[in-house]
C-alpha cells in the first residue's frame, strides 16, 4: 500500500439520541494506526473506547469525520464493499465469545470463509491449519459448549485469524477469563503480531495489557486525553481531540 497507515481516522464524531436526550459519545477524535503495530485504546467503562473501535472497524458509521482503511475512504464505499473490506481485512475478538453452541469448533472457525464464498474443502483445510496453530486440532469436532473459557476464546481467535486479516480488533479479550488463562490468550495475540505482522487494536481498561502494546491511546468522556509510545516508524501517535464540552461518554 502507498500509505503507512492501515487506519487513518480524522475528526470522528458520534452521537446517540437527539434533543435533550442527545449523547455525544465521541467529540472529534483522530487516530492513525500503522501496519503491523499494536495499539491499546484505554479507558474506563463509558469513556467512548468501544464506540471508537466500532467506528475504526467499520461496525458503525461516524456522524462526522473521515476514515480511510488500507488507503480506501470508507464513506465512498457501498454497503457491500464495506462488508467485503471488513470481512477481508479485519478479524474480531470480543469479551463475549459469540460462538454458535451446537455446531463444531471447526464450523465456528470457518464461518467467515463460508460468508466469503470459499469452497467447503478449502475452508475446512484452512480451518484445520488455524486450529493446529492454536493447539485445538483435537477439538475440531467438539461442540463449542464442551470447551473451557480459555479454549472458547482461542476458537474466537481462530475465527478472527482464518481469513488472514491485516488487523485484529480485540475488545476486552481477556475480560471473561482468569488471570492465567488471560495471559495465554494475550500471548497468542502478540505472537500473531510478532510472527505474522498482524496489526492489533485492543480496547481495554487493563493497564498491564495496554503496556504490552507499542502505543496506548487514553480516552475519557469521548475525548483522547493522552497517549504514550510510538509507531513502528518511530513517529509519535498522531492523535487529537476537540476541547471538552459536556461530561459523559460511551463504552
Amino acid at each position: 500500500m502507498d500509505s503507512e497507515w492501515v487506519i487513518d481516522a480524522q475528526d470522528l464524531e458520534k452521537s446517540y439520541g437527539s434533543g435533550a436526550s442527545r449523547f455525544d459519545a465521541l467529540k472529534g477524535v483522530s487516530v492513525q494506526v500503522a501496519f503491523g503495530e499494536t495499539v491499546a485504546i484505554v479507558g474506563k467503562s463509558g469513556s467512548g473506547k468501544s464506540t471508537l473501535m466500532h467506528l475504526l472497524a467499520l461496525l458503525d458509521e461516524p456522524d462526522q469525520g473521515s476514515l480511510q482503511v488500507a488507503g480506501r475512504e470508507a464513506k465512498s464505499l457501498s454497503k457491500r464493499a464495506v462488508n467485503e473490506l471488513r470481512n477481508k481485512e479485519f478479524g474480531f475478538v470480543f469479551q463475549q465469545f459469540f460462538l454458535t453452541p451446537n455446531v463444531s469448533v471447526l464450523d465456528n472457525v470457518i464461518l467467515p470463509l463460508k460468508i466469503a464464498g470459499m469452497g467447503s474443502k478449502e475452508r475446512r483445510r484452512r480451518g484445520m491449519e488455524v486450529l493446529e496453530q492454536l493447539e485445538l486440532a483435537d477439538k475440531a469436532g467438539n461442540k463449542a459448549t464442551t470447551l473451557s473459557g480459555g479454549q472458547k476464546q482461542r476458537v474466537v481467535i481462530g475465527r478472527a485469524l482464518v481469513n488472514a486479516p491485516r488487523v485484529i480488533f480485540a475488545d476486552e479479550p481477556t475480560g471473561n477469563l482468569d488471570t492465567a488463562t488471560g495471559a495465554v490468550v494475550e500471548d497468542i495475540l502478540f505472537e500473531l503480531n510478532h510472527n505474522q505482522g498482524i496489526t492489533l487494536v485492543i480496547v481495554t481498561h487493563d493497564e498491564e495489557l495496554a503496556a504490552r502494546c507499542d502505543r496506548q491511546i487514553y480516552i475519557r468522556d469521548g475525548l483522547i486525553v493522552a497517549h504514550a509510545g510510538s509507531t513502528h516508524t518511530g513517529a509519535h501517535a498522531l492523535v487529537t481531540a476537540a476541547a471538552p464540552t459536556t461530561a459523559g461518554g460511551a463504552a
